[in-house]
């Protein structure tokens, strides 16, 4: 199992960020409707999965929405994960997220 640094890029024209490794497609889904990125769904292909890939899309996609003044709302269980393993992104949810309760 091999944690290497992926690059993860943001591909706006299909509302995801993403990378490619060893040639899979890994991404993390969203729409975004008044300043709030709804994520939807990641995706890490099991021959590549395992190697923390999906956190590394996921704290781009979190970085992304941070620097853009934008809130995140999780709306796949791996975000909602993620969340809740990382507290400090807590302030990234809208206020009336039901993960602040």
């Amino acid at each position: 199992m091999t944690r290497d640094t992926v690059e993860v890029r943001h591909n706006a024209a299909a509302s995801r960020f993403e990378a490619t490794v060893e040639g899979w497609l890994c991404f993390a889904a969203y729409t975004l409707v008044d300043g709030v990125m709804f994520i939807h769904h990641t995706e890490v292909p099991t021959a590549v999965g395992h190697r923390g890939i999906a956190a590394q899309i996921v704290r781009a996609t979190f970085d992304y929405a941070e620097s853009g003044g934008l809130k995140v709302e999780p709306r796949c269980s791996y975000v909602r994960n993620y969340i809740r393993r990382h507290p400090e992104t807590l302030r990234l949810l809208p206020e009336d997220s039901a993960l602040r309760h």
